[in-house]
């Protein structure tokens, strides 16, 4: 079963080019390092061989991924922005404790919470997706439970 992956139009590019650059400058490459180091004689005890060896099987990997990714993506656009519920692509400003942060709601691929980006699928990205400016939410984590109120959506 496949899942979707939400995206945003430059995350998406992004994908597509580090799929493109995979397959066409980095896979070659490190074929064309195996194929020197099998000049170099005796394979079992070639470190330069096996590291090669390594290199391309994580590449394969990796090119697998991200046609795993791009075959399920979504891209997030701009019709929700000006929305009154919070939605995968709005910026929200909440207030806990009498602090206030701000976040992006965005796809598991681009969240990264030290920018104040958070995955749609995160406790806390989840708890808020569909409530409105005002509205208490409740977010459970492993570790405690903390009330956040929404006080814009961008």
């Amino acid at each position: 079963m496949s899942t979707q992956t939400f995206v945003s139009a430059a995350r998406l590019q992004e994908l597509k080019d580090e799929l493109r650059d995979m397959k066409t400058v980095t896979i070659p490459k490190i074929a064309a390092q195996i194929d020197d180091a099998k000049q170099n004689g005796d394979l079992s005890e070639n470190a330069e061989y096996q590291d090669a060896k390594e290199r391309m099987e994580f590449a394969h990997g990796r090119v697998a991924e991200l046609e795993q990714l791009l075959s399920n993506a979504v891209v997030i656009d701009d019709r929700g922005k000006g929305s009154s519920k919070v939605h995968i692509g709005s910026t929200i400003i909440v207030e806990t404790a009498g602090i206030q942060k701000t976040f992006m709601i965005v796809g598991s691929t681009e969240a990264d919470p030290t920018d104040g980006k958070i995955s749609n699928e995160s406790p806390l990205g989840e708890a808020f997706l569909g409530h409105e400016v005002g509205d208490e939410v409740e977010v459970v984590t492993p570790v405690k439970t903390t009330y956040y109120t929404i006080a814009e959506i961008k």
